[in-house]
C-alpha cells in the first residue's frame, strides 16, 4: 500500500472481530510509531500494551465512571450521558488490544511527540489490514493518579494517546472532508 492510499483510506474503526492481534504485529506497529519525529529528537515515549480482555473491560468501566464524575454538570450531551451510563457500552469497541503511547517527559511537546507517533502507528496498522481508533474517553482516567497506579506506571509517565488495535469487523465508510482553508501569506497570487 502506498502512503497516499494509507492516508486517504485510513478510518477510525469502532467494530472489531474477536481475532487477537499478535505480539509481532504490535511490535511492528510500535516500530513504525518510533520513526515519528520528536522535538529535539528526544524520542520521549514509552508504549503500554494491554491485550487482556478483563483488564480492557476494567479500564473501560473505570474510565466511564471517571468521565461521568469529573465532567461539570451540563457539559455532557444527553446522548453522551446515556452512552456513558450504559453498562454494556465498551469504550474500546471490543478491540483486542490497546496501545497507550505515553511521554516520559511532561514538557511543552509531550502531546505533539506522542500524537506524531500515534499517526505513524495508525497508518502502519491500516497498511497491515488492521483497524485503529484514538479513544478520547480513556484519556482523562489513564492520566489520573488512579489510572497510572492501575497500569503500574511511574507518576512521571504521561499517558497521551490510547489507540485501540484490532481486525475490523467490516468496512468503515469515508466521511466527507471539508475543503482546506488556505491563507497564502507574503506571496502575491
Amino acid at each position: 500500500m502506498d502512503l497516499k492510499d494509507a492516508i486517504y483510506n485510513r478510518r477510525a474503526v469502532r467494530a472489531y472481530t474477536r481475532e487477537a492481534v499478535g505480539e509481532s504485529a504490535l511490535r511492528d506497529l510500535i516500530d513504525a510509531a518510533i520513526q515519528a519525529p520528536s522535538a529535539m529528537n528526544a524520542q520521549p515515549w514509552v508504549f503500554c500494551v494491554v491485550r487482556d480482555a478483563t483488564m480492557l473491560a476494567d479500564i473501560s468501566r473505570r474510565a466511564k465512571e471517571h468521565m461521568l464524575a469529573n465532567t461539570p454538570a451540563g457539559l455532557l450531551s444527553h446522548h453522551l450521558d446515556l452512552t456513558l451510563h450504559d453498562p454494556t457500552f465498551d469504550i474500546f469497541y471490543g478491540a483486542p488490544a490497546l496501545v497507550l503511547i505515553c511521554s516520559t517527559t511532561d514538557n511543552a511537546w509531550a502531546v505533539e511527540n506522542c500524537a506524531l507517533a500515534a499517526g505513524n502507528l495508525m497508518l502502519a496498522a491500516h497498511a497491515a489490514g488492521l483497524g485503529t481508533c484514538w479513544i478520547g474517553f480513556a484519556q482523562s482516567w489513564l492520566r489520573s493518579t488512579e489510572g497510572k497506579a492501575f497500569l503500574r506506571v511511574p507518576l512521571t509517565i504521561q499517558p497521551v494517546a490510547p489507540i485501540i488495535v484490532g481486525h475490523p469487523a467490516g468496512s468503515t465508510p469515508a466521511v466527507p472532508r471539508k475543503a482546506a482553508e488556505i491563507r497564502w501569506l507574503g506571496v502575491e497570487h
